[in-house]
């Protein structure tokens, strides 16, 4: 079932805006309502401003009246395996649970796949701050 993250982070890695990095990102997230929300990385000349193809497909799901992530994929053009950044995975797990899955990939498929509690092990969370 999360071949087809795969497919929608790949083809959303072809929409990125990276003309100073020339790092092409992808990223596709599956909500708890089961829709898939994609991103791509977007850079500006102010570089290293600019944003994370995460924090794009984190956009589009809020946006869409998503709140919670069920399962993630992130595929770059130039590295077999690309986990989310530091923040990403910050900005990941305020909508995901440490059992979320997140799908590494390459190329041809997904590589491997880690529980977000393994990406981010000592992540803030939204139950210490109420």
């Amino acid at each position: 079932m999360a071949h087809d993250l795969f497919e929608a982070a790949r083809d959303a890695m072809a929409k990125c805006h990276a003309p100073y990095s020339k790092f092409p990102v992808g990223a596709a997230i599956r909500a708890d309502d089961g829709r898939i929300h994609v991103g791509a990385n977007i850079e500006v000349i102010s570089f290293p401003e600019g944003w994370c193809a995460e924090t794009t497909a984190i956009s589009h799901m809020v946006m869409a009246g998503g709140t919670r992530i069920r399962e993630v994929a992130v595929i770059a053009k130039k590295l077999e395996l690309c986990p989310p950044c530091g923040g990403c995975r910050q900005r990941l797990a305020e909508f995901a649970d440490a059992d979320t899955l997140v799908h590494l990939c390459d190329a041809d498929g997904i590589k491997k796949t880690v529980r977000m509690d393994e990406l981010l092990p000592h992540a803030f969370v939204t139950e210490a701050i109420g």
